[in-house]
């Protein structure tokens, strides 16, 4: 029994020696099958990290194609308006020539008078689509203050009333008792409502009936806008703020619009932190628009009181405008009162003669040939000895950058095209008489 056992054991003992050994094949073998699975983390990193550094180029790529494309859109654009507003100006001046004839017949005014609104709406449509783009690149900045929103209104109804009377459209207009103010913008802020009221009277027939409406809140005001005209589709109404968005027109329709408006309108409200909402039951049912802003705790300031009129003195003025159209009507507008007027019609002649002679004031344009406007005040101001004429750059680059610009080459003041009769002589008669 014994013996048997001996011979035949339950379980072989394996030495201390193998069992070392098969102990480390197996770690070696736990190793090698961790070293080949961090290999494979480390190629899926790799790879997954060459996706990455593809994805951020890719991205880096579009952007500055955005980027370029969004520039290169901003410059047409500010070119569009240079182009249009250039042959808008001798229109506009001679529709003032034609209101200060005082031999003027009934329908010369009439005419004048029609000719005055249709420039003013298309300077309006322009500076609309400019401000779509300033807007979509962050260029526009609010000099915000304390405002009376009575006066805001006041002043948006006055620009669009013209409008309004030629189509025989009634107004009503609501106010809230006492002085309500609202922080922001005042030009922006009369833009806003101006484009509203403008967009409620295009889109209303003629004899129809237009309202605004304002009631101030302990932190907000509301401002409604509302019209019994053509409507809003319900199709069209989600999408009615989003740039370059129309309704259904037909070919009969003779009210259109650029899809432009009503962009700039909700972006500048978000900026003075209010909101803007359209409402409509539909295609012939009128719509409306309510603009919510927050209501400011602090006092608007008073009105500046219009100095009275005084003599405008006569100046000697040098008029430097390639433009034949608008040369002849701007200098007939000085002509008419009394000033003293030359002209020259290229940038290298004007600057000869503006140094030359004495002059009061210079009215130049900037985009000259031979010499722009920019290079030939630079030029001047850096020759010129003794007293400075006043220099007036008249021009249709309006954009802040292009307005930065003429101040630095040494233009005092800074007008975009279509200027009015008024304004241009204003400025004119503000000018200090330098010449012997």
């Amino acid at each position: 029994m014994g013996t048997y056992q001996q011979q035949h054991p339950v379980s072989e003992q394996r030495s201390p020696e193998s069992a070392q050994s098969v102990g480390g094949m197996l770690a070696d073998d736990l190793l090698l099958e961790r070293i080949r699975a961090l290999e494979a983390d480390v190629a899926r990193l790799r790879e997954a990290n060459e996706h990455l550094v593809l994805a951020t180029v890719d991205a880096q790529y579009q952007r500055e194609d955005a980027e370029a494309l969004n520039r290169r859109q901003n410059e047409f654009l500010a070119m569009l308006a240079h182009e249009l507003r250039n042959p808008l100006s001798p229109l506009a001046m001679a529709a003032s020539l034609l209101e200060r004839d005082a031999g003027a017949a009934p329908q010369q005014l009439r005419l004048a008078s029609v000719i005055t609104r249709q420039v003013d709406h298309m300077a309006r449509l322009l500076d609309d689509l400019l401000d779509a783009a300033r807007i979509s690149s962050g260029k526009i900045k609010l000099a915000v203050e304390a405002l009376s929103l009575a006066d805001v209104l006041r002043h948006a109804v006055e620009t669009v009333q013209p409008r309004i009377a030629e189509r025989g459209q009634a107004l009503d207009v609501e106010l809230p008792a006492g002085t309500v103010a609202v922080e922001g913008d005042k030009v922006r802020l009369a833009q806003v409502f101006t484009n509203l009221l403008g967009n409620a009277s295009k889109y209303t027939g003629d004899g129809g009936r237009l309202r605004l409406a304002a009631h101030a809140g302990p932190d907000e005001i509301v401002v409604t806008i509302s019209d019994n005209g053509t409507g809003i589709a319900p199709e069209v109404l989600p999408y009615i703020f989003d740039l370059f968005t129309q309704g259904p027109r037909s070919l009969a329709r003779s009210e259109g619009g650029l899809g432009v408006g009503l962009n700039v309108v909700r972006n500048l409200v978000g900026m003075h932190r209010g909101t803007v909402e359209a409402h409509s039951a539909g295609p012939g049912r009128g719509s409306r628009f309510t603009v919510r802003l927050p209501r400011c705790a602090g006092v608007p300031a008073a009105p500046v009181r219009p100095e009275p009129p005084r003599a405008t003195p006569r100046r000697r003025i040098l008029l430097v405008e390639d433009n034949a159209d608008a040369c002849a009507t701007l200098a007939d507008i000085l002509l008419a009162e009394g000033h003293d007027v030359v002209c020259e019609t290229d940038g290298r002649a004007g600057l000869a003669r503006a140094l030359a002679e004495p002059w009061d004031v210079i009215v130049c344009d900037i985009g000259l040939p031979e010499l722009d406007g920019l290079e030939l005040m630079q030029v001047l101001r850096a020759q010129q000895e003794g007293a400075r004429p006043y220099a007036i750059a008249l021009t249709g680059y309006g954009q802040p950058d292009d307005e930065a610009r003429g101040f630095a080459a040494g233009f005092d003041r800074y007008l975009v095209k279509p200027v009015g009769a008024a304004t241009l002589l204003a400025v004119v008669a503000d000018a200090p008489a330098v010449s012997a």
